[in-house]
């Protein structure tokens, strides 16, 4: 279990998150990487080009000269392929370039994806962006402040309008929502920044001030120890000044007693 640093948008540190070893601790897997980013760049080709056939151009329902006796090839028409501004041959027509991918060689793809920039030390994670207003300047120190001097990949929760506006218009940022991330766009960013919210398969999040009170349990037990025992003492205490004079009193009536005999028998 890979634990990282926990970031604020001001660069200091949070406490630590432990990312999933399924999704960034695996063995990057080259070619499933380079089978899924050719099927989906072959996917985002539109297709719609399209050439006119010799059936399709106007024109050439005659035919140009006689068949024989010209001493030139014979013809049939003048939209054939071979004569100016007739039709193309085996020329483009609309099609769809989409190739069948398994969604197992897509997630191992992106887990791949992930793995290698986790290697680099180039996967950060935020604890929240706190913008209160949509805030180019904002999101330019918060980036600085990460260390986050390349291309970089900020994946953001949908209902964090302040942020999207405010890395919006930054050309070295590409925004995504965290349920569209792809090996592609990985791959193609040097940085791959989440929040708190939208890391995938994060199990645990420990903060900087639970760290202090993670020892506070046993120190709780040591001092509860002593305070169950006090009352003990307080009522042996008690118990031994209450039984004391209690001893000591009948010796006390005895001495008096005997000093008021002597008197009697002195006179």
């Amino acid at each position: 279990m890979a634990a990282i640093t926990l970031k604020t948008s001001a660069g200091k540190a949070a406490g630590k998150i432990d990312l999933a070893d399924e999704m960034f601790g695996i063995q990057p897997n080259v070619p499933v990487m380079h089978q899924v980013v050719t099927a989906q760049l072959a996917a985002r080709r539109s297709g719609t080009q399209s050439t006119k056939t010799r059936a399709e151009v106007s024109g050439g329902g005659k035919k140009p000269f006689k068949q024989k006796g010209t001493g030139n090839a014979r013809q049939g028409s003048i939209r054939a392929p071979h004569y100016s501004g007739g039709g193309v041959a085996l020329g483009p027509k609309p099609r769809k370039y989409d190739q069948k991918t398994p969604k197992k060689m897509i997630k191992l793809a992106l887990r791949s994806a992930l793995s290698d920039r986790a290697a680099e030390g180039k996967v950060v994670v935020v604890d929240d962006w706190g913008f209160s207003a949509p805030k180019t300047k904002q999101a330019v120190a918060a980036l600085d402040a990460l260390g986050v001097d390349g291309k970089a990949l900020v994946v953001v929760d949908t209902d964090d309008t302040n942020a999207i506006r405010s890395f919006l218009n930054l050309p070295q940022v590409q925004l995504i929502e965290a349920a569209e991330l792809n090996a592609y766009d990985v791959l193609c960013n040097d940085y791959v920044v989440f929040t708190k919210a939208t890391v995938p398969g994060a199990t645990s999040v420990t903060k900087a001030a639970a760290d202090a009170s993670a020892a506070d349990p046993t120190d709780e037990a040591e001092a509860k120890a002593p305070a169950k025992k006090a009352p003990a003492k307080k009522a042996t205490a008690k118990k031994a000044e209450a039984t004391a004079p209690a001893k000591k009193a009948p010796a006390k009536k005895a001495a008096a007693s005997k000093a008021a005999t002597s008197e009697e028998d002195g006179n």
